[in-house]
């Protein structure tokens, strides 16, 4: 089944539960998938998982700001939509998987230093999307470098 054809199902189920919270994330989604279909990019794996890393990180930012005006009911529904969205992304690698990996990228780019940060990160980012959180490589990455 593919992630349309889930989310289509899941509009039904949370429509006939009256669910109307998570029915706005998921026609979120479903807007973000219809947008992907008429993009140059093309709906595939990739761009599925890239678009929703994106809803998750734009809300989790919002509900941030939310939180910082003292607006926590506002706050709160950021936050339930991007625990929604979470649920149909593809599973996160951990930090060790993820340091596995950084390690085997930098030894095929030859980096040496924090000097090479930018080569190491533009092959994992393509290598590593939807797989893991850029933050979280980026930081990896500085941390394996400097050592």
């Amino acid at each position: 089944m593919s992630l349309e054809e889930k989310i289509n199902a899941d509009i039904k189920a949370a429509m006939l539960a009256r669910d109307s919270a998570k029915l706005e994330a998921l026609r979120a989604v479903k807007a973000a998938i219809l947008l992907l279909k008429t993009s140059p990019e093309g709906l595939n794996p990739d761009s599925e998982a890239k678009a929703m890393l994106k809803m998750v990180k734009q809300r989790r930012e919002t509900a941030d700001i939310y939180k910082g005006q003292g607006r926590e009911d506002l706050a709160e529904v950021e936050n339930f939509q991007a625990s929604v969205i979470e649920t149909y992304l593809p599973k996160q690698m951990s930090e060790e998987e993820l340091k596995s990996e950084l390690g085997k990228i930098i030894s095929s780019t030859g980096a040496s230093g924090p000097a090479d940060m930018g080569k190491v990160m533009g092959v994992a980012t393509k290598q590593l999307a939807g797989k893991a959180d850029g933050k979280m490589i980026s930081v990896l990455v500085k941390e394996l470098l400097s050592k």
